[in-house]
C-alpha cells in the first residue's frame, strides 16, 4: 500500500513539472505599425517580444538588413510593447516604424507582452509548439539574436 501511495505521489509530481513547462498561448490580436490586424495562430513558431526601446533596437539590429518577409518565412512574430512609451514619443516613433521592412506588432496597452513574464532589458524569444510556449530564451546581444534568427530553418 505504501508503494502505491508513493508511486501516485511521484506521478503527480512529474505531472505538475510537465504541466509547468508548457504554458498555453492565448489567442490575441494586435495591430502592426501599418494598422493591419494580426491574430496569433498555430503557424507562429517563435514569438519575439521587446519591452523597451533598447530591446527593440536589438531586434532592429538583427533584422534591419534582411529582406521583406524574412521573419514570416521563419514563422516568427515580433511584438513591441510600447505601453510605457511617452505619448509624444509615440507620435513620432510609430510613423517612423512604418518604414521597416518587417512587421512590428504594437502592444499599445501591454496586455500581450505582460502575459509572457519577460524583462525590459532583453529580447524574449518564445518557442511555440501546438499553441503553447515550450521554451524561452533571452537575448541581450544583437549579434547573437541575428545569428539565432538566421539559423531558424525556413520550410
Amino acid at each position: 500500500m505504501r508503494r502505491l501511495v508513493l508511486m501516485a505521489g511521484v506521478l503527480l509530481c512529474f505531472s505538475a513539472v510537465a504541466d509547468s513547462a508548457v504554458q498555453p498561448v492565448r489567442k490575441w490580436t494586435l495591430l502592426d505599425q501599418n494598422d493591419k490586424a494580426y491574430t496569433l495562430d498555430d503557424d507562429a513558431q517563435v514569438l519575439l517580444v521587446a519591452r523597451s526601446m533598447a530591446a527593440a533596437k536589438l531586434v532592429n539590429a538583427a533584422i534591419e538588413d534582411a529582406p521583406a518577409g524574412y521573419l514570416e518565412a521563419r514563422h516568427m512574430v515580433y511584438v513591441a510593447d510600447i505601453e510605457k512609451m511617452p505619448s509624444v514619443i509615440k507620435l513620432v516613433a510609430v510613423p517612423a516604424m512604418r518604414s521597416a521592412k518587417y512587421r512590428i506588432l504594437l502592444d499599445r496597452d501591454g496586455r500581450v507582452a505582460s502575459a509572457y513574464n519577460g524583462d525590459r532589458d532583453s529580447v524574449q524569444w518564445l518557442t511555440l509548439k501546438g499553441g503553447a510556449v515550450v521554451q524561452e530564451q533571452r537575448f541581450a546581444d544583437g549579434a547573437a539574436l541575428k545569428q539565432a534568427i538566421a539559423e531558424r530553418p525556413t520550410p
